[in-house]
């Protein structure tokens, strides 16, 4: 039980993580500074930020016209959910 709480912590922070720079990416954009990589923001979301990234998503309407960051943020949200319910059989 204790790795399955330690995981899902993991992911709430790092969602927490991509949602914050996701937002930090859309403030930059509309004030036309030095923008954040794509594949720091895809990244994130594919390290374990995928709900988070997901939520900017939608709440900021940041990157949603591009198809690459839905089709990464979903299959890295179906991933973590995989691992998380292989995490919970095996170990709870």
């Amino acid at each position: 039980m204790k790795i399955f709480i330690i995981y899902c912590c993991v992911l709430g922070v790092m969602s927490v993580i991509a949602f914050f720079t996701y937002l930090a990416d859309k403030i930059k954009a509309k004030k036309g500074a030095w923008r954040i990589r794509e594949s720091v923001l895809l990244g994130l979301g594919f390290l374990g930020g995928a709900v988070g990234a997901l939520l900017a998503m939608n709440i900021c309407r940041h990157k949603t016209k591009h198809f690459y960051f839905w089709l990464c943020n979903l299959l890295s949200l179906a991933l973590q959910i995989a691992a998380g319910v292989i995490i919970f059989i095996e170990f709870v």
